[in-house]
């Protein structure tokens, strides 16, 4: 359909389930005018007479697997309800034309000039990246126009870069593969453009998170080939609703922080002449504590003890969603919170140990549940500075978040849902 048939088609309110799916009851207005405005920004950028397909690509939340991607373990994660849309057609060149609303970018890409800037960053050398991806996995890649926004929220731990990069993979696949690619395919170019084009050392899992959509359990320990599982588990029926804090950003640079967990998980590995943990027995690690402890210190010891007890809530979370246990899900959320703050120890920076967003928040979270003796909490993602995940009853959201707001500021959390679809092209959603 070319631009005017999709507004009228969309304004009909035809695809109402489809937004209702994608977005939830109470915002499918909001985003189905999100959608007009998006094509009528990409008729005036491009013409209207193109024939033009729309796309959408959630956000993602961890929801449990805190620091174990990286060591080959198991994850629990899900998209949400926020995400990256486009308007798109082909152009039969060998240029891809990007304007983005959200980050007030337009740049062309040549497809003859793939390689990298010397600096190896920002929004045009991801993109580079993604297309030489597909060119070394073999597939084919070709021009098009692309009108983009999101509202995946930046810096909020719920992987806005990642939702971008599936998007275009979609776009890609949809307009140039036949639909044929899987979207483990489109989480392995993802992180191929982030490790070669940024200089990024980033796993599969939000890219995977993205792609996929739903609620999925992934295990990383042949990391080129991730077992991926959707859980067939409505979230929204439980009459739960997933909150995202942003605690305030830490001011000290956190990368020796981020680095320290995978360091010195890997080096409780190497005692035992293993790569990663996952290769190594929980057993065999108690029976050599002691020189453990004194090889690799009493941290990295904690921070092994934490890997082997995730996998095993993960593992006990999916037992739980798939048998319709939603409280002993939450108890295990709970408990692997717990974990992160008192094992793992990612809530807060030993570089200033005064500045401590996230440990505030979650104190005054779990105060907050105490009183309600409902919900759920936990640290969301890397850590160290940023973001708290919560889960809570509906008939207190609201509540919350204007007690956990005189705290972090206001519109610093947001109400999320878990949906069900990954990196689409929505139009072949449409009548469904």
């Amino acid at each position: 359909m070319k631009v005017k048939e999709t507004i009228e088609y969309l304004e009909q309110g035809k695809e109402t389930k489809l937004f209702e799916t994608l977005y939830g009851k109470a915002d499918t207005e909001k985003n189905r005018q999100r959608y007009v405005a998006l094509l009528k920004g990409y008729g005036a950028a491009f013409g209207e007479e193109k024939d033009v397909r729309l796309f959408s690509s959630p956000g993602r939340t961890e929801i449990s697997g805190n620091h174990t991607d990286h060591n080959h373990g198991k994850v629990l994660a899900g998209s949400i309800n926020l995400d990256c849309v486009g308007v798109a057609s082909k152009n039969n060149t060998d240029k891809i034309h990007i304007i983005s609303e959200t980050y007030d970018q337009d740049f062309t890409v040549d497809l003859k000039h793939l390689e990298p800037s010397a600096k190896k960053a920002g929004t045009i050398d991801l993109v580079k990246g993604l297309l030489k991806g597909f060119e070394e996995a073999g597939y084919e890649v070709g021009g098009f126009d692309a009108y983009i926004t999101s509202n995946v929220i930046s810096a909020a731990g719920v992987s806005s870069s990642a939702s971008f990069e599936m998007l275009l993979c979609s776009m890609i696949n949809t307009f140039f593969n036949e639909g044929r690619m899987d979207t483990v395919a489109y989480a392995h170019i993802g992180k191929f453009s982030e490790n070669r084009y940024w200089d990024k050392a980033s796993g599969l899992l939000d890219q995977m998170a993205c792609a996929v959509g739903g609620l999925i359990t992934i295990d990383f320990a042949d990391p080129a080939s991730p077992v991926v599982e959707k859980i067939d588990f409505d979230f929204g029926s439980q009459e739960h609703s997933l909150i995202i804090v942003q605690t305030g950003k830490g001011h000290a640079d956190l990368s020796a922080d981020y680095s320290s967990v995978p360091n010195e998980m890997k080096k409780v590995a190497a005692f035992f002449g293993k790569d990663v943990l996952q290769q190594v027995d929980e057993k065999e690690l108690l029976q050599n504590i002691s020189a453990v402890r004194s090889q690799a210190g009493d941290r990295s010891v904690l921070r092994a003890l934490h890997f082997f007890e995730e996998n095993k809530r993960v593992e006990a979370e999916v037992k739980a969603l798939k048998e319709n246990r939603f409280q002993d899900f939450l108890q295990a959320i709970t408990a692997s919170g717990n974990s992160s703050w008192k094992w793992l120890q990612n809530c807060y920076t030993t570089a200033d140990v005064q500045e401590q967003g996230i440990t505030v928040t979650l104190a005054l979270t779990e105060l907050f549940i105490a009183e309600k003796k409902r919900g759920a909490c936990r640290v969301h993602g890397g850590g160290f500075a940023g973001v708290i995940m919560a889960i809570l009853p509906n008939d207190l959201v609201d509540e919350y978040i204007s007690y956990i707001e005189e705290c972090t500021g206001e519109n610093s959390a947001y109400r999320m849902r878990i949906r069900p679809y990954g990196a689409i092209c929505v139009n072949e959603y449409f009548g469904k």
